[in-house]
């Protein structure tokens, strides 16, 4: 790999960042959607098992396990255009993941019978979540190493992308409850035909941000093809034996665990045990305000000083004793539910903020071992970790659900709702004990070693 010596690109800067903030922002118009609320649509508006979903949301991801790494290698083995390697494949895909996504949605099948209603989120789950957005995430994560060597800027894309994927997290968190739900005799609840609409408009808005992510991003370092004969055993053996990237799956899954369930909760504790679907717009804002005013400034500067592993392991810890208590406070009023998720938030903010660097630590350390550059590949495995974590959660939620009894009969029962406030505490509690406990004991790219990986690659490129 080799710095693009043409002078005609521009030096990285602000019109990097901001485009690669915006691409983020398209991926979560879908990616946060799906998992804060397909759940709850197919529980609430078609009348769907909870487990029902759960277990298509965990089965789905062993397809990912095919569609995500034979992404990794078509991105890997193609070609750089006059755009580059990695940019093509946004424009290509952004039409279709939007298409895929608002097809999920559909209210008007809620009174087709239970197979096809099942059928059609099968068919419309696999299609937008493990091809479409597969075809687009894995180019997307993966350029972050074409459009500038040095860490530092990769640093800045990673706490940018968090930004967008944060103002994506406010538009849909806050927006949604506003405009989604509906009182009926005394209860909130969700609308089928609002959602329908919401996520139709919710597409178009992440075409918009991919075409702004194509148009400002540049990717200046060149990365050829690999033209190696694809040996599935080497691969295989390279990823299993990779500490740094087993550690950061293992911290990914668990993380995954804690936001996820955090955000599919938020759909249920908070219409259900609070009956505030206010409060939930709220979290969502106040969250969002945190992310953008505490975990953008300060993350990389942080990182920079102790170390993202290091940074990633505290925060996580936090979080977890915020929400244990939480559990023990047990508070009756929704808005201070709503000031322990948002100290939680901030704890996870910081994590979610540097891990798009902590990737790119993770490729530069099988350079270092290896010889040989692997972008997409890594980065397709690590975002099958990230969807089976999603799906674990989602899994994990609607299984949990319907084990403590909740319907659409017993939404509202005081028993099934003291078990739903329960639950929305103890799962992230889990979660974020976990991403730390992995961190500390298996991912072993901490400051130091990050620092000498890449004085080794800087010497490499100057031979």
């Amino acid at each position: 790999m080799a710095a693009n010596t043409n002078t005609k690109v521009p030096p990285f800067g602000m019109r990097d960042k901001i485009g690669y903030m915006f691409g983020d922002f398209g991926n979560d118009f879908t990616f946060i959607l799906s998992s804060s609320f397909m759940l709850k649509f197919y529980t609430d508006v078609m009348g769907i098992d909870a487990a029902v979903v759960g277990l298509l949301m965990m089965a789905a991801r062993f397809v990912d396990a095919f569609t995500d790494v034979t992404m990794g290698q078509i991105v890997d083995r193609s070609k750089p255009t006059k755009d580059g390697k990695f940019k093509p494949w946004i424009k290509r895909m952004c039409g279709p993941v939007a298409i895929a996504s608002f097809l999920i949605y559909q209210s008007g099948f809620a009174g087709f019978p239970y197979g096809i209603k099942v059928l059609w989120m099968v068919v419309t789950y696999i299609l937008w979540g493990s091809i479409f957005y597969t075809s687009i995430n894995i180019p997307y994560g993966s350029m972050a190493s074409a459009i500038s060597a040095d860490p530092k800027d990769r640093a800045e894309l990673s706490t940018w992308r968090t930004i967008g994927a944060t103002l994506a997290g406010l538009v849909i968190g806050v927006g949604t409850p506003m405009f989604a739900y509906e009182t009926v005799n005394g209860n909130t609840v969700l609308s089928g035909t609002r959602m329908t609409v919401i996520a139709g408009v919710f597409g178009v808005m992440a075409i918009g941000c991919y075409l702004l992510c194509f148009n400002l991003v540049r990717e200046r370092v060149e990365v050829p093809a690999n033209n190696e004969k694809l040996k599935i055993g080497r691969l295989l053996k390279s990823l299993v034996t990779n500490r740094s990237l087993l550690g950061i799956i293992a911290a990914a899954i668990a993380l995954l665990l804690a936001m996820l369930t955090m955000q599919g909760m938020a759909g249920y504790v908070f219409p259900n045990y609070y009956k505030s679907a206010s409060a939930q717009s709220a979290s969502s804002f106040a969250g969002t305000i945190a992310m953008l005013a505490i975990c953008a400034p300060l993350a990389s500067k942080l990182a920079d000083k102790f170390g993202k592993k290091e940074l990633s392991v505290v925060s996580c810890t936090l979080a977890a004793v915020v929400y244990l208590v939480c559990l023990i406070v047990h508070p009756q009023n929704a808005f201070v539910y709503v000031g322990f998720f948002t100290v939680a938030y901030i704890g996870l903010g910081f994590f979610n903020t540097v891990i798009w660097a902590m990737i790119t630590d993770v490729i530069d350390d099988a350079e270092v071992k290896n010889g040989v550059r692997e972008d997409g590949t890594i980065y397709s495995v690590y975002s099958f970790a990230r969807k089976l974590g999603q799906a674990l959660s989602a899994g994990l939620t609607g299984s949990l659900l319907t084990m403590i009894g909740y319907s659409t009969e017993t939404a509202f029962d005081p028993v099934v709702t003291e078990r739903i406030f329960k639950l929305s505490c103890i799962a992230p509690v889990i979660g974020f004990s976990l991403v730390a406990v992995f961190l500390i004991f298996i991912y072993p790219l901490n400051k130091k070693r990050v620092e000498e990986n890449v004085a080794k690659l800087a010497g490499k490129r100057k031979k």
